[in-house]
This record gives C-alpha cells, structure tokens and sequence, in this order.
C-alpha cells in the first residue's frame, strides 16, 4: 500500500475499486479532503502545502489536487506570496447554514435527561434575556421524586438570587456587571440573598475559581441549584444547565459533584452548539 491511501488517526486505509473506503462506507477523496479541510480551518492564518501535506499524511501532489479541486468551489483559498492556504467564503457559507438551524432545546434535552439521572434531581435549561436581564427557564426535565423543584417553563428568575443568573454574571467582566446591576439592583428575596455589590463581586470569584455558580436558598428558602453556562460561537455565554432540588437533599458534601456534572454537561451542550467557552477580562 502506498503513502497515498492512508491518512493519519484513520488506521490503515484500503482503497476499493469503486472507491470507498473498505469496512467504513466513506468515499475516500471525500474523506481526505474534508480532513484537510479541518486542518486549514485550525490555521487561521493559512498553512503552507508541505506542512499541510505532513499533517494529514499524503503527496505534496495528492493534496495538492485535492486542494484545487475545493479551490474551484470556493471551499478554500491560496493568498499570499507564500501561497498559504486559508478557508473560503463557500465553507463559511455551509458553516452558516449550520448556525441557522441550531435549535437549543432539541440539541440539549437528551443532556438533560442524563444529567436528571446522574443527579436524581430535576435539571433545567435556562436562557438569558438580556433586556430584562433575568433568567428563562426553557427546558426542564423532572426527576421522579415526591418533593421536587417545579418552575414552569417561560419562568423568569433575577440574575443575582439564581444559580444560573450568577453563572452569567460570572461569565461577564466588571464592568458590564456594574452596568446590569444599574438596571437591575439586588433586591432581596430571601435571608440568603446577595444585596451587596461587595457580596456579589466575593461570589463572582468563587465562581470563576470553582468554574459553577450555586444558588443557596437565594431566591427560595429550602431550594438548591448548581448551574453552569453555555456559550455561543463568538465565547459568550447566553444560556446555562442546573440541577434544582430540595436542600434536604443537596447538602454541602454533593455540591462538588453536581457542579461537576453541570459543568461537563454545559460543555457538551457547548460544543454540540457549535459554541466555545471564554474567560471574562
């Protein structure tokens, strides 16, 4: 077998007659070119041939045909006196269409449904409206307890007394929180609620320490939530995952774990979104 028909991290790679990729059902021009296409879009400033053609294991002449062939479709460009190759406008395009279709709730709820089991307690799917600034609780899947956390969908909570309004806030930077908190205030709701910029700021960077926010008692007595963000393509969060339930049954010693299983989830949701997480400045 030569250098040609095989690629790196797919194994060796045979070639049949009609072209496919033997035991896989994969159509092996169409295989090597979307994984140069992968490789060209982790180089956003361009990538040389040879280097392109190291990468993925094949001919400088085979990549180089490959590479015009998606030229032609605009799939990808040659720029530069060095001839580096970049993404083109027509992968953008088809990206785009990907963006466009991206429907939260169906890509989230068989998460939410795992998280529900592991935790044994309901798990929520909240999103942030920003000209109210509060909370939207979206999604929701219930565990079968007696006693268990019921917010109705379309339920609004304030951004400072929930566990996913503080993971919001904790994914913003100063100064835009000090901008929310103008509109907003931090009224009181329970004896836990935060209602000091002080507080809030102390909380903010436990957060960003423990990478989820908990909502003790804040909004509601007796009521937990741990909850973690999700974040867009540009790296900003809009929406977050939370396991609520009765504090009776989420004492101090669970509260590690469920943020945890919070925070794997909200990255799934992430990257399943097409989504990427990004430290406030």
């Amino acid at each position: 077998m030569s250098k040609a028909d095989t690629l790196p991290a797919r194994g060796n790679i045979r070639k049949r007659t009609d072209g496919q990729v033997a035991g896989t059902g994969q159509v092996q021009s169409l295989t090597r070119g979307l994984v140069l296409l992968e490789r060209i879009a982790e180089a956003p400033a361009g990538i040389m041939l040879t280097d392109l053609s190291m990468q993925v294991g094949l001919p400088n002449s085979t990549t180089h045909r490959l590479l015009t062939t998606m030229q032609q479709m605009g799939f990808v460009q040659q720029t530069g006196e060095l001839g580096l190759w970049s993404i083109g406008v027509r992968a953008f395009t088809v990206g785009s269409g990907f963006l466009n279709s991206r429907d939260l709730p169906t890509l989230a709820m068989p998460i939410l449904r795992q998280v529900m089991e592991a935790a044994g307690e309901t798990s929520n799917l909240v999103v942030f409206d920003t000209d109210a600034w509060q909370s939207v609780v979206v999604g929701q899947v219930q565990c079968r307890e007696l006693m268990r956390m019921l917010a109705p969908i379309g339920g609004r909570l304030p951004l400072h007394a929930s566990g996913a309004g503080k993971a919001f806030l904790a994914a913003q930077d100063e100064a835009h929180i000090g901008r929310i908190l103008q509109k907003t205030g931090l009224p009181l709701f329970t004896g836990n609620t935060i209602t000091t910029a002080a507080k809030l700021k102390e909380e903010m960077a436990q957060i960003h320490k423990q990478g989820f926010a908990v909502d003790d008692g804040e909004h509601a007595i007796g009521l937990r939530c741990v909850a973690s963000c999700i974040y867009d393509e540009s790296g900003n969060a809009f929406a977050a995952i939370s396991v609520s339930g009765p504090a009776s049954r989420i004492p101090d010693e669970r509260i590690t774990h469920l943020g945890s299983l919070v925070m794997r989830a909200a990255g799934e949701i992430t990257r399943l979104y097409g989504g990427k997480a990004r430290k406030p400045s």
